[in-house]
């Protein structure tokens, strides 16, 4: 599927005029100067994030910068070898520049290869690609497992829990890098601090097969034992909550999170969950629509800050953004005041009491 840009006034074409060619004209067959066409993977539709929020952002920046370009997207549905298929896909159809969120890093390396082969640079996005890319931009992905792990051990030390019983550890899919450094970043805050009573990585980020591993957490350690929950992401902090509410735990222990989806911020709001991590999308999605153009055009990125990130074969120029943690406490100074999301998107049914208790209406 392509999505082309229709140029809408002088500040569009003013724009796409920059990005795609000074001075191009009918005869002008730079890179770029009628437009182009630009390849887009995802990795996945279990999180709500990409289709909702990552791909039109990056949409939105391209049809700023490039009125002309087109935008073919593919998601990979979490299966690596069909990510691998949709690359190729996208480049005999002529792409210039692709932005890829790797399902599995390891394996984007043959994708990064064939596109490089055809000289076409390739930006990562989100999730760090092994092979020769060009650009990089994500979050620094350890800081997001210290700040994860930091609010839980805020919560139960307000809790007067901190050397309680054990907490369980949920992480991430082993396939993702991401995943890995979030663990890292979480073990260096939690160890030596509490009790990990159970730990394990979750296939494919699924809720489901995190509810199972907590469920096993349960008989190995006992429901009412468990006074924590770092849960590597919403989706996974979803089905911990759901494995403890169908053990009878009626007052749940704090649970941690990450990508603010919007079932994780009314359960913050309602007391299910007690932290998400808010990952500003939509300037991570900019800053990969602005590397994708300056890549495709022969130019070099000059927005953000850059520094480098070796990925194993190279040190690639990247923009590592900050994340922040969200509770209750900041709902309204964060995901709101941000427009990530609206009060009346939040505040729907049951929720209305809890919004109404933290300010938002």
């Amino acid at each position: 599927m392509g999505r082309r840009f229709a140029a809408t006034g002088i500040l569009s074409l003013s724009l796409a005029v920059a990005a795609c060619g000074d001075g191009g004209g009918p005869g002008d067959t730079r890179p770029g100067a009628q437009g182009y066409r630009v390849g887009l993977l995802l990795p996945e539709s279990r999180t709500t994030r990409y289709d909702t929020f990552d791909r039109p952002y990056i949409e939105a920046r391209l049809g700023e910068l490039c009125a002309d370009c087109e935008v073919l997207y593919r998601n990979a549905g979490s299966d690596a070898d069909k990510q691998a298929t949709q690359a190729r896909e996208l480049l005999d159809q002529g792409i210039k520049v692709l932005i890829l969120d790797a399902v599995d890093s390891a394996a984007a390396e043959s994708i990064v290869e064939d596109t490089k082969a055809r000289s076409v640079p390739v930006v990562a996005y989100d999730r760090l690609a092994e092979g020769p890319i060009d650009y990089y931009v994500s979050f620094d992905n350890e800081k997001v497992g210290q700040v994860q792990a930091q609010s839980l051990l805020d919560a139960l030390a307000a809790n007067g829990t901190t050397t309680g019983g054990p907490i369980v550890m949920v992480n991430g899919a082993p396939t993702d890098p991401n995943a890995a450094s979030y663990k890292s970043g979480a073990h260096s805050v939690l160890d030596g601090k509490v009790s990990i009573g159970d730990e394990f990585d979750t296939v494919d980020w699924s809720a489901e097969k995190a509810r199972a591993g907590v469920e096993a957490a349960i008989t190995k350690l006992g429901a009412g034992k468990i006074v924590g929950v770092y849960a590597a992401n919403d989706g996974t902090a979803g089905g911990a909550i759901e494995a403890l509410r169908s053990a009878g735990v009626t007052t749940m222990p704090p649970v941690t999170g990450q990508d603010a989806e919007i079932a994780a911020i009314q359960r913050i709001l309602s007391g299910e969950q007690y932290s998400t991590i808010y990952k500003a999308i939509k300037p991570q999605a900019t800053v990969a629509a602005d590397m994708a153009v300056a890549a495709a055009t022969g130019s070099r990125y000059t927005g953000k800050a850059t520094t480098f990130t070796d990925n194993g074969t190279r040190k690639v120029t990247s923009v590592l953004l900050p994340p922040v943690a969200v509770t209750r406490t900041n709902v309204k100074d964060t995901v709101i005041a941000d427009g990530f999301y609206t009060a009346p998107q939040l505040c729907t049914g049951v929720y209305a009491a809890a919004c109404q208790e933290s300010g938002i209406s």
